[in-house]
Order: C-alpha cells, then sequence, then structure tokens
C-alpha cells in the first residue's frame, strides 16, 4: 500500500518567500489592521537564512543517508561538537535541539530553585524557560545604552529569596560581565546567561561565552549561525558537561543504567552536518553584516530623531541586529514608521515590544510593574529592528533609508 499525505500543498504558494521569512506563510503575516505586510515577491523581511552552497551539503548528507545513522551522536554529531568548540574557543560544549531547551538543561543542572533574576527586555522563550522549568522570575530593569540588565538594579533586587541570574547578551551585544559575576560571587547565586545572540562575539580576554556557569547559544534559522533549529550549552567544567550530556539524552548511561531524569535535547545527524558545512562561511557572515552595519550607521546618522545603538567596545562583534530608536524630534511614531516600511515591503519589527512583563502571564508579578522597569518601558516603545542579513544588498539597504526620509 502506497502512503499518500493527507495534506495537499497549493501549487500557488511562495516557496520563497515561505523561506525567506523562516518559515511562515505569508498569509499569516498580516498587521493588526488587518492588511497584509507583504505586498509583492520583493518584501524585506527583518533577518533571512544564511545558509552555504547545497552542494557542499549533499555530500554529507548521501552519506547520512548511506550509513542510516540519524541521530543519538553519530559522526557529524562529534566533529560539529569538537569543531565547534574549536571555533567558539571555550572547552565544552553540548548540543542540543534548541536553545529553550538548552536553556532548561542548565537551569536545571545549576541547581537554582524559587526567585530567579533576568531580564524583562527579551524574547519571551527566557522567562517562559524559567517558568517551564519551576522558576519564578523577578524583573530587573535594562541600561539604556547596552540595553541589557543592569548591574546597579540587578544589587538592588538581591535579597535571601534570590536562587540565581539569567541576563541576556541582548542582540548579541555583552552584558555587564565583571559586575554580574561580582554580585553573583558576593550571594553565592549561579549565573546562566541566555546568549541566544551572542554567537562569536569576543571581549578583550576572548569569547563572551566563557562567561558565567553556563551560556546557551541558539542556532535557528535567525541567528547569526544557524543548523534550522538548534542550540549548544557551554560549560565550565568537565564534570558539568557530563551532567548536561545525561539530561539531553533522559539520564541514560548506559543500555542498563539512568543516573538522571533527564529529556530528549539531541541534535539530530543532519543538522550537526549543517553546523559543520556552516562552521566555513560564518565568519563570512559576520564580515558582510559588518559592512551593512557600518552603511546604516554612514545613512542613519543623517536622519534626525532616530538613534542608533554605539557600536560595542573592545572584541569581537557579530552585529545580530540593526534596532534604532524612534524619538520625539522624528515626525512619525514608532508604530506608524513600522506601517509605512511595511505598506512598501519592508517588514521591520518591534523587537522587544511589548515587554515579558506586560504579558498576561507575567503582568501581574509585583517586578513587572511598569514603574520598576523605566527604561524597559521606554525603550520598548520606541524600538524598530531594521533588516540585517548576508544578503541585503546596497540597492535594498537604500531603499530602507529612503523610506526613514521624508
Amino acid at each position: 500500500m502506497t502512503y499518500s499525505p493527507s495534506i495537499d500543498f497549493p501549487a500557488e504558494v511562495n516557496w520563497a518567500a515561505f523561506v525567506r521569512n523562516g518559515g511562515i506563510a505569508e498569509d499569516r503575516l498580516v498587521g493588526s489592521r488587518g492588511e497584509t505586510e507583504l505586498p509583492h515577491d520583493q518584501s524585506l523581511f527583518v533577518t533571512r537564512p544564511a545558509l552555504p552552497p547545497l552542494h557542499e551539503l549533499m555530500p554529507l548528507l548521501e552519506d547520512i543517508w548511506s550509513s542510516r545513522v540519524l541521530s543519538n551522536d553519530g559522526k557529524y554529531h562529534e566533529a560539529f561538537e569538537r569543531e565547534l568548540a574549536s571555533y567558539l574557543q571555550v572547552p565544552h560544549v553540548v548540543l542540543v535541539s534548541n536553545a529553550t531547551l538548552g536553556l532548561l538543561l542548565a537551569l536545571r543542572d545549576s541547581g537554582m530553585r524559587g526567585k530567579v533574576l533576568t531580564t524583562p527586555f527579551s524574547f519571551v522563550g527566557t522567562s517562559h524557560a524559567l517558568t517551564f522549568a519551576g522558576l519564578d522570575p523577578v524583573f530587573v530593569d535594562i541600561d539604556a545604552d547596552t540595553l541589557n540588565i543592569d548591574p546597579v538594579r540587578l544589587e538592588e533586587a538581591m535579597d535571601e529569596t534570590i536562587t540565581g541570574i539569567l541576563p541576556v547578551h541582548c542582540f548579541g551585544r555583552s552584558c555587564d560581565v565583571d559586575s554580574i559575576a561580582v554580585i553573583a560571587d558576593r550571594h553565592r547565586v549561579p549565573v546562566v546567561y541566555d546568549a541566544a545572540h551572542a554567537f562569536g562575539v569576543c571581549d578583550e580576554g576572548g569569547s563572551i561565552l566563557r562567561h558565567g556557569d553556563y551560556a546557551v547559544l541558539s542556532f535557528h534559522a535567525t541567528k547569526v549561525f544557524n543548523t534550522f533549529e538548534g542550540g549548544a550549552v557551554i560549560c565550565r567544567s568537565e564534570e558539568s558537561k557530563r551532567s548536561i550530556d545525561l539530561l539531553r539524552k533522559f539520564g541514560i548511561v548506559d543500555e542498563t543504567h539512568v543516573e538522571l531524569t533527564g529529556l530528549n535535547a539531541k541534535l539530530n545527524e543532519f543538522q550537526c552536518a549543517l553546523g559543520c558545512v556552516q562552521l566555513r562561511h560564518v565568519d563570512d557572515y559576520i564580515y558582510r553584516r559588518g559592512q551593512i552595519d557600518a552603511r546604516y550607521r554612514q545613512l542613519i546618522a543623517e536622519i534626525p530623531g532616530l538613534r542608533m545603538l554605539a557600536p560595542a567596545s573592545g572584541g569581537k562583534r557579530n552585529h545580530y541586529s540593526f534596532p534604532i530608536l524612534v524619538e520625539p524630534g522624528y515626525p512619525l511614531s514608532r508604530d506608524a514608521l513600522m506601517h509605512k516600511l511595511r505598506a512598501h515591503g519592508v517588514v521591520a519589527r518591534k523587537y522587544f515590544s511589548p515587554l515579558i512583563s506586560d504579558l498576561p502571564m507575567y503582568r501581574d508579578r509585583p517586578s513587572a510593574a511598569a514603574h520598576n522597569l523605566p527604561v524597559a518601558q521606554r525603550i520598548s516603545s520606541s524600538i524598530l529592528c531594521l533588516p540585517m542579513f548576508p544578503d541585503l544588498s546596497e540597492q535594498d539597504q537604500q531603499r530602507v533609508i529612503s523610506l526613514l526620509h521624508h
């Protein structure tokens, strides 16, 4: 009997646009007023997945097909984990199927219990991971220049009920890791960094992933480095790597021994093979992002009322995104500018608005009150992220700039 799929894929699906937008069909991208946000096939999305030449991947895929080793730590998993650690200049890496599961494993292994200090200015997955792990997010305001958790406010929020800190390297910009380390050491609490945006970022001492007890990367399609989906947990010791390794495969040691209560967070062989190929190209991806960043800075500097974040100082940047702040001197509100851009096929995004602390499942917490988070509230109401991806042409970038002018 031949299997016949029950889902018919319509011929009119625009697969090019589907892939460009990270897997969201065009008919699902509608504005709050109901207008289609993709008026033509030349729409510019806020990001576009960077992929290597397909011919480089095909021999690896054929090898996987031939071997029938699809998961459970095959040779491409071992190769990718080893090569990734070398590229990132970190000693211990555990590959996982996505960053959310990576956070869950790191939080579990960290020993955090009860209340954990975190930022309201992030993707909702940050706080969802805490909640799913049975922890209680306590929101701390951010720094206006870095958009990362403010160490001064962090210290003010510390008390005997706090059992950990979950900061975010927002937009790939490093947190004040030294101040956070001092606070964590003083109060004897672990630190797990959500480093989803921070692939390849370095400070003067090396990779920023070396900070904290754990750092968790995302390899989602929207990130600087992607394996379609995926992620990694960066560990400080061989012992913690072994623990995370066990947790990501149900706690199984061998055929007859289960040591820990774990879950399934393994990364499959296809994604690991893709990761091996992507490592050959990621430096070029980052270089081209840097060129786009520089052009934006030169051209937007001439537009009154639009403010850019200052470039991160020292080390290596990855240019994950390009946020602007729409200030009172600009003739349009942030939302009006966003709608203008979308009407002309430029899909800018309000990252991050609303704040996590304004969402229904978090807004009733005392720490979520707007008066406790004045900087995050102000930034959230004015921020807009412009298209940023390695293939963004100068012509398309100029199209964005022209729309920002009046």
